[in-house]
């Protein structure tokens, strides 16, 4: 018999809808300013977030309705908020990160390299982790986690049979390799979306052994924790990063362009790589053991396991065939796609952007990533699929068919993760809301006594406060409620903004501990084998070494590639009068 309480708990979600604005009402009718207003509207959109009673993106619309009703912002210029180069930048990136997925290059690329490393198993930890944090560079940490965790399971499966099963000798295929199943489970990403997850490994034997059990923890753990590593390298590997670039662009529109894509992988790669492989140490130590000889395959053990499990990725592999024109136009579009980000306004030398093409009022390159990210994308829209040739439609034998393209807007429309640029759009019309209403400045008032507390001190306790809060709210919402207020922070006690800002935005991708932090761990926790706990231990310390890294990468190359040694003009405002313009050692880690 239902119970009341059970009532409440199923109609909680309306009841949140409802009751949250009228508590929240005593905030603007007592303070009638437009930052009370504004702080109104943050409040209630961060609770919505916090608790999912909306999905995510219809959340970041409510600055559509309330910005103009609070006269905070015309309507117009809300909504331009929705639209903006980073969302352009986001767009393109995905239709060619769509792209690679539709033609299975990915799938070539994480095979070929699995059967380069080996899989020994230390090395065959590592050689999932270098593959899973490669492709979540360029495509999206769940797709990439969706197609590595049967590949992994599978090759577990192959090395966890006794000797004596006949599979060992044939290396028969294992079904949980396939990716494509009529019936997957469903999982709710922190985006709101739902996305099919491929189901469980088979049943293993009963009697598994301890070694075998935690070998398959650690090889989970591996991929979902890679996906989240390997997203932090590029501009367009996680949406935080996007976030983080959209903002510094809205709230400080004279930067010129300093978080460009050269820039941030110049930052994050070499952090990415070191975090990457501390993580793959701590996993080994504590998942493989101590026993560095037979972790490396050293001691001659199991070798008829081993070959199996080889046996595995070698006919996968086969089974792909030789690349195909798609393969080869898609590879070599990507290829010239990173090229021209790389060079269009690399810093160090004058870029392609510099060269042929002329600056706008505002020192700025008229062209941007975002550009060049649609170009690419344009342009696999036209390129044949197949070479071209007078190929009959097998369907109408009389007619001649042309192949198709790239790609075709189904495709798109299918795989393209639409509800993101609304709830960027969401948390860029915030920050500049803050800003027009004062709220920045407010804040930046109240946050002046933080001026006596060291640098790094600060910037160490704001990162474990992010990773933390990542931890139970979608790293998207955590960085576009963050990023505004760590701005007027930074301006309030002369800190270079991106010293601040972008060791938490990282720090948003610290999402280690729970299933439901992120989606590449709710994907892994859903093929079975670990706990909560497992997850949390492990996790935990993950946690802990990614700020630690962070914090090594903003205090030393961080420098010199952001110029933090001053305060830039670019950040100066009427708040910002008690700073000097290029002062010296203003976030010089104190000794």
């Amino acid at each position: 018999m239902a119970t009341w309480w059970q009532g409440l708990w199923a109609y909680r979600s309306y009841l949140i809808l409802l009751l949250l604005p009228i508590f929240l009402l005593p905030l603007p009718i007592i303070i009638a300013t437009k930052e009370a207003y504004c702080a109104y509207a943050i409040i209630l959109m961060a609770l919505f977030w916090c608790t999912e009673a909306l999905p995510l993106a219809v959340t970041a619309l409510l600055p559509l309705v309330l910005f103009p009703m609070m006269n905070i912002m015309d309507a117009s210029e809300v909504c331009l908020q929705y639209f903006k180069d980073t969302n352009i930048l986001f767009v393109g990136g995905l239709l060619v990160a769509i792209a690679v997925e539709h033609w299975n290059l990915h799938k070539r690329i994480a095979l070929r390299v699995l059967l380069i490393i080996g899989v020994r198993p230390a090395l065959l930890m590592l050689g999932f982790m270098l593959v899973t944090a490669f492709l979540s560079m360029w495509i999206s940490n769940t797709a990439t986690t969706a197609m590595m965790a049967p590949i992994a399971h599978a090759v577990l499966y192959q090395l966890q049979q006794a000797p004596k099963d006949k599979n060992i000798e044939e290396g028969n295929d294992n079904p949980t390799f396939e990716l494509e199943e009529p019936s997957p489970q469903k999982t709710k990403l922190d985006n709101g979306q739902v996305h099919p997850v491929p189901p469980g490994p088979l049943e293993p034997r009963e009697q598994k052994s301890q070694e075998e059990r935690r070998f398959s923890q650690g090889m989970s753990l591996c991929v979902c924790y890679s996906a989240s590593i390997g997203g932090i390298a590029t501009l367009t590997g996680t949406t935080p990063n996007l976030v983080l670039q959209g903002q510094i662009n809205g709230i400080f529109s004279q930067n010129a362009n300093v978080v460009n894509f050269a820039s941030w992988f110049s930052f994050a790669f070499p952090a990415m790589v070191i975090l990457l492989l501390l993580a793959w140490l701590w996993l080994q130590v504590l998942f493989l053991g101590f026993n560095f000889r037979k972790n490396f395959g050293f001691e001659g053990q199991a070798r008829e396991q081993e070959k199996a499990a080889l046996q595995v990725i070698q006919r996968e592999h086969k089974l792909l065939g030789p690349m195909s024109f798609a393969e080869i136009a898609v590879t070599f579009f990507f290829i010239l796609l990173v090229v021209l980000w790389f060079t269009r306004e690399p810093g160090f030398f004058p870029g392609w952007a510099d060269v042929g093409f002329p600056r706008n009022k505002n020192g700025e390159s008229v062209v941007s990533d975002g550009t060049v990210a649609i170009f690419i994308s344009l342009l696999m829209f036209i390129m044949p699929s197949k070479i071209p040739g007078l190929t009959q439609d097998p369907e109408k034998p009389n007619r001649l068919k042309a192949p198709p393209a790239l790609l075709n807007w189904k495709t798109v429309n299918e795989k393209m993760p639409w509800n993101i640029v609304f709830l960027l759009g969401g948390g860029f019309a915030l920050a500049q809301g803050s800003e027009d209403s004062g709220l920045s400045k407010w804040l930046g008032d109240k946050l002046t006594p933080l001026q006596t507390v060291s640098p790094p001190a600060i910037v160490f306790i704001l990162c474990l406060l992010v990773a933390t809060f990542t931890e139970c709210t979608s790293n998207v919402a955590t960085t576009t409620l963050f990023l505004p207020i760590l701005a007027s922070m930074a301006q309030a006690i002369c800190l270079h903004p991106l010293y601040v800002m972008l060791p938490c935005t990282l720090s948003a991708s610290l999402a280690f501990m729970l299933p439901v932090a992120t989606p590449p761990n709710a994907i892994i926790f859903s093929f079975g084998g670990l706990k909560v706990t497992d997850m949390a231990r492990t996790g935990f310390l993950l946690n802990i070494t990614g700020v630690l890294v962070i914090m090594l990468a903003i205090n030393t190359w961080g420098y010199p590639i952001f110029d933090l040694h001053t305060f830039p003009s670019w950040a100066h405002s009427n708040t910002t009068g008690h700073c000097m313009v290029g002062q010296a050692n203003t976030t010089m880690p104190s000794p």
